[in-house]
């Protein structure tokens, strides 16, 4: 009796020790990438639902901007009838889009979705209107004032750098205070419909102080999920652009030279592949696709 207690114990540990351990998610981005990749090659779409479902179990979805990833699984598994959660699924999207919620009411497809789940366009916006009401609204505030900071006389003066380390400052202080100001915390729309895609204040970062913290803390984000890949890697390289430094994930270099050889290849391809962005060539593919969805 004494040895089954015990290996019932030892079961109970193990599992708890799984759900408590913190997920990575670059290794989630690695995934997202590698399903997109072999899904533009094979055209497989009930093995894409399989694979966006096991990914889905274990993470919650993070929608990437050219990738979406979640939406995609969404509508693959409805097209072939496959289960993917229902209303409960939907409102979780629901949470992802909200904050592209301008342009995304825009999509018709979107709407005849959720109506053919029983959910009304006029219950999809009000579940919009409760997520945003769920926003951080001393962190809009002050993340919009930083933005109009940030952009004051089209970046140009002594005022810059001013400006620069204001904004610096608030970016530490809600660090300790509030985490990391993600879309789920603040939106992408402040006040005044101002837009903050806190990219830019990153970029703007690149040339502070305080970089090599935001470098160490920013990658802690990329971890949790909270800070895309590309923010981080753009303020990187940025700052490598500055300082005259080679190119550390190829997003700079049509600044200095248009293509890279092959072994700036290799090295740039692996040092993507280490915070979860795609290769230069998937990257160019994505972009590609990207741009020819918007324009049809």
């Amino acid at each position: 009796m004494k040895i089954k207690i015990n290996v019932i114990l030892l079961i109970l540990l193990f599992f708890f020790s799984c759900k408590s351990k913190k997920l990575n998610y670059i290794e989630y981005y690695h995934e997202v990438y590698t399903i997109d990749s072999i899904h533009r090659v094979n055209k497989d779409t009930l093995a894409t639902i399989k694979k966006y479902k096991r990914l889905f179990r274990k993470y919650s979805p993070v929608q990437n901007e050219r990738i979406e990833e979640y939406e995609n699984y969404i509508k693959y598994a409805d097209r072939y009838n496959k289960n993917f959660g229902g209303q409960k699924s939907l409102d979780k999207l629901i949470a992802q889009v909200a904050p592209y919620w301008k342009y995304k009411r825009e999509d018709a497809e979107f709407f005849k979705l959720y109506k053919k789940y029983g959910i009304d366009s006029m219950t999809v916006e009000q579940k919009v209107s409760e997520w945003k009401k769920g926003l951080n609204k001393k962190l809009i505030d002050s993340f919009s004032v930083a933005f109009e900071r940030d952009q004051y006389n089209e970046r140009r003066g002594p005022t810059v750098e001013i400006n620069d380390r204001k904004n610096a400052s608030l970016l530490l202080w809600t660090f300790k205070n509030y985490g990391y100001p993600s879309k789920q915390k603040i939106g992408l729309t402040g006040n005044n419909n101002s837009f903050m895609p806190m990219g830019v204040l990153f970029n703007h970062m690149a040339g502070s102080q305080n970089y090599e913290y935001f470098k160490i803390k920013l990658l802690e984000y990329v971890r949790s999920g909270e800070c895309t890949p590309r923010d981080y890697i753009e303020m990187v390289d940025k700052h490598q652009y500055i300082n005259y430094s080679e190119s550390i994930y190829g997003i700079f270099n049509h600044y200095s030279t248009p293509d890279f050889n092959a072994s700036d290849s290799a090295r740039i391809n692996r040092n993507r592949k280490a915070i979860g962005f795609p290769s230069l060539k998937q990257s160019s593919n994505i972009t590609k696709d990207f741009q020819k969805k918007i324009t049809q």
